[in-house]
């Protein structure tokens, strides 16, 4: 460990630490809170606040002017070294499969702004919300993907709450109703396939053929349809509209609009991706969350959508 490092772990240092994770929620030309109100916080002396924010000055972290009766402001600030020294880690992020176009570009969206805050950044892969929501309640993960029909429901169950909605059309296209070839929706006994490790699939397709109680439910992955569907074993499903043609194909399934009220819900909620987090937070998430720029995911997905961008996550 260099002579900068070793100056971090004296007790001005760990000062200069916790103040870097203070500091994080700064803009430039912000007028910083006083000394005292920062020892106060911090439960250290004036003096200590003070040799705190010179170390964090000297390692380019942070530039401040004082100005008078008006106080000391920030100039400028690095994130990524406030980030650093802050020792706040890589927050990781559990997202569906990549299975689509869709998914890689709000995987690469996501991955690029948060580097754009300045915040060391990891995915993780789960198919299921539920599984993901259990590994943000078990500690494991700082943040969860899903689609904002899921979110909400999720957020009336468990201690999570919404740090972003990114709008329609960036979690799915659309979803729409597959039946098999030549089956009647009306056929006594449907054969209907559910995941219920996909949370906002499963409601969906518990509420679009709510009222009957003549179907038979068959339990599949989305992994499974195209075989199932193939060897006439299911009849009927709700599935992501982005990915029939190319993994499933139309020569096996008819695909058709969902109800009206559906459709409504849909148009406002389950296309929309949803990021979530613990109620109780962690010093990371509160850290960032202010700076994360939405516009530059959602436009970062829209061109690896159009093929304008490799994806990257």
């Amino acid at each position: 460990m260099n002579a900068f490092d070793d100056r971090f772990l004296t007790r001005n240092g760990l000062a200069a630490r916790q103040l870097a994770v203070l500091l994080l929620n700064h803009e430039p030309d912000t007028r910083l809170p006083r000394v005292r109100d920062y020892a106060e916080e911090l439960g250290c002396g004036n003096g200590t606040v003070q040799a705190a924010l010179q170390l964090l000055e000297e390692s380019g972290a942070i530039g401040t002017t004082a100005r008078g009766h008006l106080g000391t402001f920030l100039v400028h600030s690095d994130r990524s070294i406030l980030w650093r020294l802050s020792g706040l880690g890589t927050l990781l992020a559990a997202m569906p499969l990549p299975y689509s176009r869709r998914y890689e570009g709000l995987a690469t969206g996501l991955r690029s702004a948060f580097e754009e805050a300045g915040a060391p950044f990891a995915i993780t892969f789960m198919r299921g919300a539920g599984a993901r929501t259990a590994a943000l309640l078990e500690g494991k993960v700082d943040l969860v993907v899903l689609s904002r029909f899921a979110a909400d429901e999720l957020i009336a169950e468990h201690p999570v709450e919404l740090v972003a909605d990114l709008g329609p059309a960036t979690y799915v296209g659309a979803h729409g109703m597959l039946l098999r070839h030549g089956v009647d929706v009306n056929t006594p006994g449907l054969r209907v396939a559910v995941d219920h490790a996909s949370e906002d699939l499963r409601m969906l397709v518990e509420r679009v053929f709510a009222g009957r109680d003549d179907i038979q439910w068959l339990e599949a992955s989305y992994m499974q349809l195209r075989d199932l569907f193939a060897r006439a074993e299911v009849d009927a499903t709700v599935w992501n509209l982005d990915e029939v043609q190319d993994r499933l194909g139309l020569d096996l399934v008819d695909v058709l609009p969902l109800g009206d009220e559906v459709t409504r819900e849909l148009s406002l909620r389950n296309s929309s991706a949803a990021v979530i987090g613990r109620t109780d937070g962690t010093k990371a998430l509160a850290a960032v969350r202010d700076s994360l720029d939405l516009s530059l995911i959602t436009s970062l997905q829209r061109e690896v959508l159009q093929g304008t961008r490799v994806p990257s996550y």
